[in-house]
């Protein structure tokens, strides 16, 4: 299976967990929801503590590296370990790794991004290219980064991509093409 349908299949889980949790609110008895929160806090925190513990034993000194990077650089894990708070690298890194494996892609389209921050779970990046004005490329190039980030940091609550699709694209000075898409929302 590759990253992207391991990271689609991870968030698709997530959203039925989250739709399940929230049919519990329909609950008459009020004893019912209270113990059905109940069950999957104990639930997270019993996986929760699995995982801090096999992190333990992953950073515990003489063992391997390469399966603690393993385990952070898998979609799947990456994403339980976010959900637990156990994810060793920041936003900001996670964000930076999703745009070094897009840059190749983009790159050869004569395109590149880059991060001009992140606020209150919301990146803010620019492309520049030269997508030679075919609308489609800027398209294919969004749907490529937001992919990467949806798979590398899928608690990005937003995606500020500069500008619009129809706004003019400006040259700078060495020649190249900002492209600006619109705003985007990563998670409904």
């Amino acid at each position: 299976m590759s990253s992207t349908s391991d990271a689609r299949e991870f968030q698709a889980r997530m959203q039925r967990l989250d739709e399940l949790l929230q049919s519990v609110e329909t609950f008459t008895d009020p004893e019912a929801q209270a113990q059905t929160r109940a069950i999957v806090q104990a639930v997270l925190d019993l996986h929760g503590a699995g995982l801090e513990r096999i992190f333990e034993h992953l950073t515990a000194p003489g063992e391997s590296a390469a399966a603690m990077d393993a385990c952070v650089n898998d979609d799947i894990v990456g994403g339980l370990l976010l959900l637990h708070g156990l994810h060793p690298l920041s936003m900001e890194d996670r964000v930076r790794q999703a745009l070094e494996q897009v840059r190749p892609y983009l790159h050869s389209h004569g395109g590149n991004v880059e991060l001009l921050g992140i606020d209150d779970g919301i990146a803010r990046l620019r492309l520049e290219g030269s997508c030679k004005g075919c609308p489609s490329s800027a398209v294919t190039m969004k749907q490529t980064i937001e992919e990467a980030l949806l798979a590398k940091a899928p608690d990005l609550t937003g995606l500020v991509v500069e500008g619009s699709l129809d706004a003019e694209r400006s040259v700078t000075d060495d020649g190249r093409v900002l492209v600006s898409l619109p705003v985007l929302q990563m998670r409904s």
